[in-house]
Parts: C-alpha cells; sequence; structure tokens
C-alpha cells in the first residue's frame, strides 16, 4: 500500500487527521526510533508494521511495556518537553507518519477533538501502567505469566489462542523474569495440561490457576 491507502485504513478519524500532517519514514526492523531520555517533540502514528516500547537498566536488561500496531502511535510523553520516558524499537519493517509538536497543536486548534482524543489514550495507558506495577508489586512471577496469557489470548476456532509467536525470553521480558523461571513455568503448565505449544504458537486448553 501507498501513504494515502494507508493512511487511510486507519479507523480512528482523529488519528488519521494526526498521520496525514506527518512526514512519512520507514524503518528497518529492530531500528531504535525512540530512546529513552532523550528529549524530543514528535508523535510516531504507526502507519505499517510493528513496534515495542520498552525500559531498560545500564546492564542492559529490559522489561516491555506493550507493544503496538499500525493505527496506534507512540511519543506522545514526549509532548510536555520532558525527557522521553522509554524507549520505542521496531519489531518489523515499520512505516510512521512522525508528527512535531507544532503539527499537534495546530491539529488540536482546528479540531479540540484530537486532544480528547490523546487524553483518552493517555488515561487508558495509565490505567495499564498502574496494574502493571500493581502485578509486579502483588503478584509473584507465574501469577503475573497467567494474566499476561490470558490477557493476550483470543478465542479462533473454539479456542483460546495467543497470535502473537512470543519467545520464552519476550515473555520474560514482559513479565519482569527472567527466562530461566519462564522455561519451568512452561514445563509445569504443559505438562498439567493448561497450554499447548507448537511453533512457538500458544494455545490455551483451559484456564490456568490464579496461582500455582
Amino acid at each position: 500500500m501507498n501513504t494515502e491507502q494507508m493512511i487511510g485504513a486507519i479507523s480512528d478519524p482523529m488519528v488519521r487527521e494526526l498521520a496525514m500532517r506527518g512526514q512519512t519514514r520507514t524503518f528497518p526492523k529492530n531500528a531504535v526510533i525512540i530512546n529513552e531520555g532523550d528529549r524530543g517533540d514528535s508523535l510516531f502514528v504507526i502507519l505499517a508494521g510493528k513496534v515495542k516500547v520498552y525500559v531498560s537498566d545500564d546492564d542492559g536488561r529490559e522489561m516491555i511495556l506493550d507493544t503496538y500496531a499500525a493505527g496506534d502511535y507512540v511519543g506522545e510523553m514526549s509532548l510536555d518537553g520532558r525527557p522521553r520516558s522509554a524507549s520505542v524499537m521496531t519489531l518489523e519493517p515499520t512505516t510512521c507518519a512522525v508528527v512535531t509538536r507544532d503539527e499537534l497543536r495546530a491539529a488540536i486548534a482546528q479540531n479540540p477533538d484530537v486532544a480528547m482524543t490523546l487524553i483518552s489514550t493517555l488515561i487508558d495507558r495509565a490505567r495499564i501502567a498502574t496494574d502493571n506495577v500493581k502485578n509486579l508489586a502483588l503478584m509473584d512471577v507465574y501469577g503475573r505469566v497467567a494474566r499476561l496469557l490470558l490477557s493476550l489470548a483470543k478465542e479462533d476456532a473454539g479456542k483460546l489462542v495467543v497470535p502473537e509467536k512470543m519467545t520464552q525470553q519476550d515473555i520474560a521480558d514482559r513479565v519482569g523474569a527472567s527466562r530461566d523461571m519462564i522455561s519451568r513455568i512452561f514445563k509445569d503448565l504443559t505438562i498439567g495440561g493448561y497450554v499447548t505449544i507448537e511453533n512457538r504458537q500458544i494455545t490455551i486448553n483451559r484456564k490456568p490457576p490464579s496461582r500455582w
């Protein structure tokens, strides 16, 4: 698809309006398009591809906060002029419309509903962040894994399937645990008949218990 077609495919009219104001850029897989701690004044509307939002420490350990695909946007937290709060990396070749702060302000001045869309997204992401902090503080690693799988699973032909093909390291990064711990948990879940894994496709056969 060309740029006009990709923008036209965005379902939210306010996000579509933002994308039309941006400069189109294409990034290869594993490109870091936003660096945690950097200052920036642009929002990235994803037209095609997929990205992960993550934080990391000085030792290179990462925790993935979320993943986003076409029709989503990232980088809105930088629009207050403060340093970026997280990094963003492409998981596959990705095309974005890069919208500057000035263009965003112009869009809001012309159509206040754009601001309401941004506020709604910020509220949703704040709720998710609050839930993640609560789970990290109050749930053990198994509980976090079970919650992640159930939140990602979609019904497919009468089965609950995690559509995203995830490695054990991917899951470890999402729940803030070691890969060895995730390996042990999945061994137990598989032996118990709770999940089946084939070609990295996770199928939930029955709801895992809330605690192991």
